[in-house]
């Protein structure tokens, strides 16, 4: 089992973030990590946990106090060896990473998104080159497992400036990269100002540049690009459609074949209105999310797990025939993968899976 707990604070809200986030405020996040707790306490039921996951947000935006309060909560948690990732911006201090290490964080996940001046103003982040790496040198000091998220298809960016962010990560040697190109989302400050999605053909271009600079990573998932033994254990989860706790405002969760929405309104979750939607998926439905959630997997479906899950083979199924027959699916390893030529645009294979015809 995993858990995933949502600090929804940040210091400053950056162009491409929803507003439903809240700017920190002390009393807010005080108030707001009662109420997590109590959510925590009613809501689990004690089970081994595997991996714990805090994101935003930036949890570490944080007090160094209010850090300490969230973290002494894990310990309600029953968990041995465990992959506990937190996220974090580049302003992280050194006596907040020394409280990390001492509550047993071991995962830190970094959104750098961009070295370019440029780009981090149109982001509305300040941090520089020289941030990054005496932040990620500390981290290796004490020994955390390093991702670095980086964003492209930002607004007038260049194939050469992606390339340069690229160098400029290849060069910090973490063990994890995730990246993201850009999409603007309603509510949204850059959606407001009226600013739009980078061309097709120059976002599939920076895709492939991404691919051919990180050929020394394995490409494990869509976005995701690992050394060996490194992969993220815990968005390995949801990949797999595996059930896990979702704690905290706009949190989702899997439970007991139930799939759930935290609500949105600081208000409602903290009189205890934790719940905005909750669903009993049918088998049809946790079908659809098998191939959905599986076929980001660069290996993509296991065909035995299938079978051993659902009582059916999954090369039985007609929409799989179909598309095996057009060479947009492809056997192999005893996994049902997509086709590497298909990876850029596997919406279009995944809209398949929607409505799935059993």
């Amino acid at each position: 089992m995993s858990i995933y707990i949502h600090i929804p604070f940040c210091k400053n809200i950056c162009s491409y973030c929803d507003f439903a986030k809240f700017y920190y405020n002390e009393k807010w996040a005080d108030d707001y990590l009662i109420a997590l707790e109590k959510e925590i306490k009613l809501k689990y039921q004690n089970e081994l946990i595997d991996t714990i996951y805090i994101g935003g947000g930036t949890p570490t935006s944080l007090n160094t106090k209010q850090l300490e309060k969230l973290l002494n909560i894990t310990k309600l948690f029953n968990f041995k060896e465990i992959e506990f990732t937190i996220e974090t911006n580049v302003d992280l201090s050194l006596e907040k990473i020394k409280l990390l290490k001492k509550y047993g964080v071991n995962r830190i996940s970094i959104g750098v998104q961009t070295v370019n001046s440029k780009h981090l103003k149109f982001l509305n982040r300040n941090h520089t080159k020289e941030e990054v790496i005496d932040l990620v040198n500390l981290l290796k000091k004490y020994n955390f497992n390093i991702n670095i998220d980086l964003m492209y298809g930002m607004p007038n960016q260049t194939l050469k400036e992606l390339e340069e962010d690229l160098d400029f990560i290849l060069s910090l040697d973490v063990n994890h990269i995730s990246t993201y190109s850009l999409i603007i989302e309603p509510h949204t400050k850059i959606y407001i100002d009226n600013i739009t999605n980078i061309d097709e053909d120059l976002d599939y271009q920076m895709y492939q540049l991404i691919n051919q600079k990180l050929n020394n990573y394995i490409h494990y998932e869509i976005s995701n690009f690992a050394k060996e033994n490194y992969y993220s254990k815990h968005n390995l989860v949801y990949w797999n459609n595996l059930e896990y706790y979702g704690f905290g405002i706009g949190a989702s969760g899997y439970i007991d074949g139930y799939r759930y929405d935290n609500t949105k309104s600081y208000q409602n979750y903290l009189k205890g209105n934790y719940i905005l939607e909750n669903h009993k998926l049918s088998k049809k439905e946790k079908m659809e999310n098998e191939f959905i959630l599986g076929f980001r997997k660069l290996e993509g479906i296991n065909i035995l797990e299938f079978k051993n899950k659902y009582d059916i083979d999954i090369l039985d199924i007609d929409i799989v025939k179909q598309l095996l027959k057009e060479s947009k699916l492809l056997i192999a390893d005893n996994h049902l993968k997509i086709n590497s030529k298909y990876i850029y645009i596997s919406n279009i294979i995944l809209v398949n899976f929607i409505d799935l015809n059993i």
